[in-house]
């Protein structure tokens, strides 16, 4: 019986790497995806707002839930109401997956259905008051968040990406996006 391997393990430059990730050798308009950056995943991410943020109940359900967010500082800051679900469950986990679309086709994009990008990735989250000294310093960077009147009451939900982030569509044209092994993309978070 094959065991799996991780990310970590794999050669992606082997043929047999190539096919397991839907990539065919000796087709270069299929093996070659997006030549992304990390740096040019976190501008996407600093131009967006809206993602979606995957979390497990203390029971081990999975849920997600659309959020708005702010990047500071290489971290993700969502505000959520103290009583919330987001806060209680990923409070007790600090384990969080988030998957960011990115709008594509400009103005095509209003006449035509054009599914946007992605970026999605794991990381390390931890639920802090917005009042806290650990996030004295960036408070003010977060004024789009935390209207003044809920700036005492909310909690921030603070996320450190990890690993790779994961895309599709993102640094393609709209027709490579028709093609998974061009359309993917995967870079280090650093």
């Amino acid at each position: 019986m094959a065991v799996p391997l991780t990310h970590e393990e794999v050669n992606f430059e082997t043929p047999g790497a190539a096919i397991a990730r839907g990539r065919i050798p000796g087709d270069d308009s299929l093996r070659s995806g997006p030549r992304l950056t990390s740096e040019q995943v976190w501008r996407a991410l600093a131009r967006a707002s809206f993602g979606v943020l995957g979390y497990v109940t203390p029971t081990g359900e999975p849920r997600s839930s659309g959020v708005v967010y702010k990047i500071v500082r290489r971290r993700l800051y969502v505000a959520v109401a103290p009583d919330s679900w987001k806060a209680k469950h990923i409070a007790a986990s600090g384990r969080v997956a988030v998957t960011v679309p990115v709008r594509r086709g400009g103005i095509a994009s209003l006449v035509f259905p054009i599914p946007p990008a992605t970026i999605s990735f794991h990381g390390a989250a931890i639920v802090r008051q917005a009042g806290s000294t650990e996030v004295s310093s960036v408070v003010r960077e977060l004024a789009p968040l935390l209207p003044a009147e809920r700036r005492a009451s909310s909690l921030l939900i603070e996320i450190l990406p990890e690993g790779d982030f994961l895309s599709y569509g993102l640094g393609v044209s709209l027709t490579k996006m028709r093609t998974p092994a061009a359309a993917r993309g995967r870079v280090p978070v650093s």
